[in-house]
This record gives C-alpha cells, structure tokens and sequence, in this order.
C-alpha cells in the first residue's frame, strides 16, 4: 500500500511539473515590445540557450529591438561562437548593452559585444582583455596558443569591420589582452553609444537604421514609446543554472550513489533508494549542462556501477579496483578542455572522495562479514551430516536424520540398518551418502597393508 501511494504522488508530482513548465513555455509575450535580456555570469550553455531563446521569442512576437544586458567575465570559446552567430543570423536588431555600472565584457563578453548591431556601455564599466588562454587558465603552449590567436583574431576584427568599428582595437584586445573604460571605448569607436540607463540607450537609438545583413536595412522607430518586456530566464533555465554547478553536481551525484546503495543493500527502505536516484539525475544533468567530455562523464557512471558491482559480487577487488581507475580517467577527460570556472571545487570532490570511498569500503567489508557467518539452509544444511542407515541400501534405501526418515542412495558398497553413514551431496529430496569407516575397518585395513 506504501509502495501504491508512493507511485501515485511520484505520478501527481510529474504531472504538475510538467503543467507548470508547459504554462511556462506557452506564456504568450507582448506584441512589439522592445524585449531585455540579462545575461550575466559566465559565458556558457545556459547562457548560449538563454540568449537563443530569448531572440527567437522577440522575432516571433515582432519585436523592434532586442536589448542584452552584459555582465560577463568571458567563458567558453564554443558557448560564445555560437551567441555570436544566432546575433548574426537575428531578424531583430539587437543590442549589446555593457551593464549595470561596474560590469564588464571580458573575454568572451568582447566578441558578443562586437557582433551585435548595436554596442553601448554603462557608466564605469570596461571591455576587452580577450586574450585566449588554456582550460585551467593558463598561458597555451606556443604553436597551438599562436592558432587559436590567429583564428580569434580573425573573427574579433571581422565583426568589427562588419559593424563598422575600431578593428585595430579589437585585434589588440585579443593580441595583447587590450582593454577600455566606458569613455575611451566610446573615444575610440569601440562602441557605439555611452548609456547611464536603458531608457537613455532606447531615447540614443531611436530613429537609427541598423543593417541586419547585406540588403537589410530596418529602421528603429517608435522605441520610447514602446513597452519594455524583461524576457528573463525561465523557470527550467534558472533551476538548470544551479544545476549546472560542476561542484554541486558532483555532492549529488556522490549522495545519490550512497543513498542507492544503501537501497540494494537494505530492500524496502525505498526512501534512500528514492532520494538518491533524483539526486543522481539532478547532478547528472547539471554536469550535462557543462561543457564537459561525454566520455568522461560514461566512465564516471560506469566507475559507480563498477563500485555497486563489488559489494554483491566476489570479485576479490577486481571490480573496486576498474572503478577507480574509471572513476580517475573519468574525472580527468570530463573537465581536460573545460575552462576552470567550470571545473569543481578540488577541497570538495577530495572530502567527496574520502566520504565515498569510507563508505564504499565499510559496506564491503560489513558485506563481507555477513557473508561469512552465513550458513547453507534447506537441504543444502545437511551435507555433511552424518546418518544412521534405517533400512539396507543396495544402493539405495532409507536413512534416520534429526528424528526425520530420509531416501537415501549409497555412492558404493551395501549398509545394513544401523550402519553409520554420512551426507556428502543432495540429490532433489534424495541425499546421496557415503559408510563413516569404523575403528574395526580402520585397524583391518592398517594390518592388510602391514602384510
């Protein structure tokens, strides 16, 4: 009945997330109002699906302008690229607005800044130092370092000619890890416009005619007036940006393998088991919101199925030992080409590792003990007990164990009624024995061979 109600509530639950993500996703928005996206933090695959969705709301609702609010310290080379490309590719003007005070468009932040119809800063904010470096934030060695600048340089001073900006600039930004403050970005034709607000960047803008590509030309009219709608992240973005949290996801992942094998080792419970197959799909799906190796997330898993192998199966380590070493060669591929903000706290996964294998090894070795203690049941308990032979066996015949009278077949030789016997094997109900030999058959024999 608890398992029915479990199953049940496990139902209703589902069906309410997905009405309210449905909800979510059919919300209407307004019909052409300048739409606002706040994009901030690092430059990733939550950021990237952020910005996609937001544009491709503001083309269908007929949008005159799409505004990115940037805060960003960089990120990821291929979550950028492909920003950079959906603002290439937009029906709607968009701009790129370096916000609020303090902010930054660091990095990664610089080529999005550069690519969009539109550039604008806030007071006291700066752009540039998008200089590439390797995963774990150092310099890249020097043949592939000198690629990647070249390629990033490429790119960097194509959108500034496309949009008709400081080109020399921007190859410095990237050469020479080259940056600006608001004003001297502005100065320099860096961007296009300085802003204190985004009523002031839309009352600038107002009346401007933007080049959505070659032959495109849409003029920005009636932006004042308009309504503004803030297109923030949903509700699915925003828990997956929690999710997507290299450290979090690996407590969950590590909880959730404990609380599992606290279910197989204790059937019934259902709550451990429960708990930690939701934790292990939330971590897991966090990490694979990162841009992380699959690779090295499938040796992970199949490092902790390896793990759950060993404690019900007598492999003498065989099994614990591939987990570590799947486990090792996981976590080193998953996060090799991942840049450092995205890799997991190193003082974390350490304690994790201490917690989980002090676990794993305190089950196995519990595991192991029982296994010890236990005894054969049924009828396999009475090998190797003896018997007195009830009736002749030639060769079979009937036995009295434990007050019980048992069919029995005698592996050679006759027993008479009162012969000693013993059980070396069972049979169905049919226990196979064999004649305990006598102090009278042991001293015979001894004086046969003595003769």
């Amino acid at each position: 009945m608890l398992k029915l109600r479990l199953v049940l509530w496990s139902l209703l639950l589902f069906a309410g997330v997905s009405v309210f993500f449905a909800g979510v996703a059919l919300a209407d928005t307004p019909q052409g109002s300048v739409h606002v996206l706040t994009a901030d933090g690092s430059v990733g695959p939550v950021m990237e699906r952020y910005i996609d969705r937001g544009i491709t709301e503001a083309e269908e609702s007929g949008a005159p302008l799409v505004v990115i609010a940037l805060d960003t310290p960089g990120g990821l080379n291929t979550s950028m690229e492909n920003i950079v490309k959906r603002i290439l590719e937009s029906n709607v003007p968009v701009a790129v607005y370096v916000a609020p005070e303090g902010g930054r468009a660091a990095s990664a932040g610089t080529f999005i800044t550069m690519s969009a119809h539109i550039a604008a800063m806030s007071p006291n904010t700066r752009i540039g130092a998008a200089s590439a470096v390797a995963a774990g934030g150092q310099e890249l060695e020097e043949t592939m370092g000198q690629k990647i600048e070249e390629d990033a340089t490429a790119l960097i001073r194509a959108l500034a000619e496309e949009r008709g900006r400081n080109a020399d600039w921007a190859e410095d930004a990237v050469r020479d890890a080259r940056a600006s403050s608001d004003r001297e970005a502005l100065e320099l034709g860096v961007v296009d416009y300085r802003a204190s607000t985004l009523e002031s960047l839309l009352e600038q803008v107002d009346g401007e005619t933007i080049t959505l590509r070659e032959g495109v030309e849409v003029e920005l009219r009636g932006l004042t007036e308009a309504e503004v709608y803030f297109n923030d992240r949903s509700t699915w973005e925003n828990i997956l940006g929690i999710f997507a949290n290299p450290t979090l996801a690996s407590i969950l992942i590590s909880f959730g393998f404990l609380g599992i094998l606290f279910e197989l080792m204790s059937p019934g419970t259902m709550i451990p088991g429960v708990a930690g197959a939701i934790m292990m799909i939330l971590g897991f799906m966090g990490l694979g919101a990162l841009p992380i190796d699959t690779a090295g997330l499938a040796l992970i898993g199949l490092a902790l199925a390896l793990f759950a192998l060993e404690i019900f199966v007598a492999s003498g380590g065989i099994l614990a030992a591939g987990g570590i070493v799947s486990l090792l060669l996981g976590g080193f591929i998953a996060f090799r080409n991942t840049p450092a903000e995205f890799h997991p706290n190193r003082i974390v996964i350490g304690f994790l590792i201490v917690i989980v294998v002090g676990m794993f090894i305190s089950m196995a070795v519990g595991l192991a003990r029982v296994r010890r203690l236990e005894r054969p049941s049924g009828l396999e308990a009475m090998v190797g007990h003896p018997t007195v032979a009830r009736t002749p066996l030639t060769p079979d015949g009937y036995v009295m164990l434990d007050g019980e009278r048992w069919k029995a077949h005698l592996d050679e030789g006759v027993a008479n009624p009162g012969d000693k016997l013993r059980v070396v094997s069972v049979d169905g109900f049919t226990l196979k024995v064999t004649k305990e030999e006598t102090d009278h058959e042991s001293d015979t024999g001894a004086t046969r061979t003595g003769a």
